[in-house]
């Protein structure tokens, strides 16, 4: 064993004291499924809502009485920020904390709301990098100790405390952990501790497919500087590794892998379904290693740690998107028809009863056909199912599930070529063959030119469409048609003219 692992053991021991002067223990919950048993560390229900607290307090309660007078520095874009405010407000010191200019507002405000007057933020560039810089260099200018997130013996002995817990916790043994990793503090010091209690357990580290600083560290045989990070797990987003975490890691931890970030959105969906909690992409992306290895996992029992929940809330709509694509259930088709009335619901209308559509993105590019992208909610047999239906229809299809103006929802199309449209927001109950219920009593009226849906999980569908008509008199005859159709939907609203110029541009 070496010698660092030997005395970060003896520092997890000496931190309990420390620690539960502050916080109380996390709970340990757990997943019944049908092939596993998943225990789930919630530090998300810690004080500051992640694990960083541990650390920042069991370091900083052990300064000097002078250090503490003096007060401390540190840079953080997230969750050690909020430790070292917590730790400093219940310490009675100074913390002055840098922070890239780009913080969300949210973390600002946790980390005023933690430190109180205790805490003086300071923003500085555009990076973690380059506010960690100038930390580093304002302790050195002003003799102040300076609290790292991860690379330090005190820090890594805190984190250490929620494997101690997990530990006395009684559920164990565990066959496998699955540890995200960022700078390597909190998996370096939680694989020591589970290895020490159950030396049978393997240890598996997990990073983001652009942040794989350790991984990269292990490679090289010490810290290396990525040239570029993946910020989607920002808590995790680390350009190079620690070198105590570097060395400690390379002893405890058996296996390196990485994860997506769709496959992150999916392992956060996965706990919302399964613990009713919303974890931020980091404190997920251990759970997403272990979902991506379910498969090889049955009749295990598997450990994972829900290390944060600190998340702006906007980046939800994003994440909601990519996890049924990280499941492997969300899939675009790119689907040819002619560019005549009808193709649209003859294609609805030849897609199998089993497949949910969650996505239409259609607009007029071309007088003789058309290319909607449809998006599919489908698991692999019905996405079989799907294919054939298509290629027995004779429909030609592209899979553009990963293409850019797909996920960013660029609907292309010609607005010189829209013969005198007619645009309208259309509710409808969202169920199964609703859109074709609507298409089949106005088809025959009009061609539609344009069409944007996106589900939304309510019970109520909402959609933007667009028709266009041969003369102008089917276009004021319209209103009747959609009139005569009221049961084929819920309400319709037709745009304004000012509104309509702006979409035609």
């Amino acid at each position: 064993m070496d010698s660092l692992t030997r005395t970060l053991r003896q520092e997890i021991l000496h931190a309990r004291r420390r620690i539960y002067a502050v916080g109380h223990a996390t709970p340990l919950e757990s997943i019944e499924l049908d092939d596993l048993s998943i225990y789930v560390k919630r530090e998300d229900l810690s004080p500051i809502h992640a694990y960083k607290w541990r650390g920042a307090y069991n370091c900083m309660a052990q300064l000097s009485n002078e250090q503490l007078s003096n007060g401390v520095v540190t840079a953080s874009a997230g969750n050690h920020a909020q430790g070292v405010a917590l730790a400093a407000q219940k310490l009675h010191i100074q913390a002055t904390i840098f922070m890239p200019l780009a913080t969300p507002r949210m973390k600002q405000v946790a980390v005023k709301q933690h430190g109180g007057s205790h805490v003086e933020i300071r923003l500085i560039g555009d990076t973690y990098d380059a506010a960690s810089s100038a930390a580093h260099a304002y302790a050195k200018q002003h003799d102040l100790t300076y609290i790292h997130a991860y690379d330090d013996m005190a820090v890594m002995a805190g984190q250490g405390t929620l494997a101690d817990e997990i530990v006395m916790s009684g559920k164990g043994p565990f066959d496998v952990a699955f540890l995200q990793v960022g700078g390597g503090g909190m998996a370096a010091a939680t694989a020591t501790w589970l290895k020490m209690h159950f030396p049978s357990i393997r240890i598996i580290g997990v990073e983001g497919e652009q942040q794989a600083s350790m991984a990269a560290a292990i490679a090289a045989g010490h810290p290396v500087e990525l040239e570029k990070v993946d910020i989607f797990c920002d808590g995790t987003a680390v350009r190079k590794v620690g070198k105590l975490t570097h060395q400690i890691c390379t002893e405890v931890v058996d296996e390196w892998m990485t994860v997506s970030n769709d496959e992150v959105s999916a392992a956060i969906q996965f706990l919302w379904e399964n613990l009713r909690c919303i974890p931020e992409p980091s404190g997920a992306m251990g759970m997403a290693g272990l979902l991506k290895r379910r498969k090889s996992l049955q009749g295990k029992r598997v450990l994972s740690v829900l290390c944060g929940a600190n998340m702006d809330f906007e980046q939800l709509a994003n994440i909601s998107r990519r996890a049924a694509v990280g499941a492997a259930r969300r899939r675009f088709l790119q689907i040819g028809i002619p560019e005549q009335p009808g193709a649209m619901f003859g294609l609805l209308e030849a897609l199998p009863e089993t497949v949910n559509i969650v996505d239409f993105q259609y607009g007029k590019t071309d007088t003789a056909k058309a290319t909607p992208v449809i998006g599919f909610d489908v698991d692999a047999m019905q996405f079989s199912v799907l294919i054939q239906s298509l290629q027995d229809g004779g429909y030609p299809f592209t899979e553009v599930t990963s293409e850019t103006d797909v996920a960013f929802r660029l609907i292309h199309y010609e607005s010189k070529l829209l013969r005198t449209p007619y645009f309208i927001t259309l509710e409808f109950h969202e169920r199964p063959g609703a859109l074709a219920d609507f298409l089949r009593a106005v088809s025959s009226h009009a061609n539609l030119c344009y069409f944007n849906y996106v589900y939304s999980g309510e019970r109520v569908g909402r959609a933007l469409l667009g028709f266009e008509f041969n003369t102008p008199k089917q276009h004021d005859q319209f209103t009747d048609v959609l009139n005569a159709a009221h049961e084929a939907y819920r309400a319709y609203e037709r745009l304004s003219e000012t509104t309509q110029q702006r979409i035609l541009g």
